[in-house]
């Protein structure tokens, strides 16, 4: 049965929902995202992804910076609406939006909840170790991410993911299974659990000053931070006052410190730890091309006893 909702989303997660909601026949009355900022070199004002992909569909977009004031409230509960459908907005929903609905706001959460609540559970997981992640279908409540749970799926973390392979991962994932947690909804199918208190975590916002390679770190953690940023906000270290992005790198087995934590320890630029040693596999300059370890010491030696900060 096609139900009349709101879409709510801004970055690129969010599309393939967006999509698979109107390939389903469902009415989308109204997206919400998150208004228009400055990008590229020039700061021209650049629509979010969800903006772009709603207006080649014809839906009708809006972009309040607030659901604080009565009229936005209002204009939304005038939509009169089956459903809302939440994927990372980036707004915050008062009490008056999420009643509005028939059926209320569902989100799709890329965790499995109580497991990493808040802005960045696709990275935290990686960074953290966890050997696997999902989606979570939850109906929202006032509470940050701790709504009842009504559907959820699991993918594997493996020592190839990446913060870009896992959040391609989920994000067809959530687009598959709102449509069930929708069907289910309409159908009385789903009963709403309540998510556990033992377990839950908080995924805080990521930040460019994360994203240093610190040598007082262990290397395992290393590894995690490079495939957990990658691509954003990256990971990079120090050299000769230049900041050198490392994209890919694997850690050695050895227990202890081979040395000093910072120190080329090898020809392979091979870095000591406060544990274990890592090896940078892929490089790249600022402006430049993505170049092997090798590549990258024929053009710019680092020699072995160098202390990088």
């Amino acid at each position: 049965m096609a139900l009349r909702l709101a879409f709510m989303g801004s970055p690129d997660f969010s599309v393939p929902a967006l999509k698979a909601l109107h390939d389903a026949g469902h009415e989308i009355a109204a997206v919400y995202c998150q208004p228009p900022r400055p990008a590229g070199r020039g700061q021209n004002e650049r629509p979010c992804p969800v903006d772009a992909a709603a207006r080649k569909f014809g839906f009708p977009v809006y972009t309040p910076t607030t659901f604080r004031d009565n009229s936005t409230c209002q204009d939304f509960a005038n939509l009169n609406l089956d459903v809302a459908v939440v994927a990372a907005y980036g707004l915050i929903l008062p009490t008056a939006i999420l009643q509005a609905p028939r059926l209320g706001c569902i989100n799709i959460h890329a965790s499995l909840l109580p497991r990493w609540r808040g802005a960045a559970p696709i990275q935290r997981a990686i960074l953290e170790g966890d050997s696997e992640s999902g989606i979570t279908i939850m109906q929202m409540d006032e509470g940050l991410d701790t709504g009842p749970m009504l559907l959820s799926g699991k993918l594997a973390i493996t020592a190839a993911t990446t913060g870009e392979s896992l959040h391609d991962a989920l994000s067809a994932m959530g687009s598959s299974l709102i449509i069930n947690a929708l069907n289910g909804l309409e159908e009385k199918t789903l009963v709403a659990t309540p998510q556990p208190d033992d377990g839950a975590t908080y995924a805080k916002k990521l930040n460019r000053t994360e994203s240093q390679l610190e040598w007082q770190k262990s290397a395992q953690q290393l590894e995690r931070q490079i495939r957990a940023f990658m691509p954003w906000p990256g990971s990079w270290f120090e050299h000769d006052g230049e900041r050198i992005k490392v994209l890919a790198a694997s850690q050695t087995e050895e227990t202890g410190s081979p040395g000093t934590p910072g120190t080329v320890v090898d020809n392979q630029l091979t870095i000591a730890c406060s544990e274990g040693s890592l090896r940078p596999l892929t490089l790249q300059r600022a402006g430049k091309r993505a170049m092997t370890t090798d590549e990258f010491l024929r053009g710019s030696p680092i020699p072995v006893g160098t202390i990088l900060p």
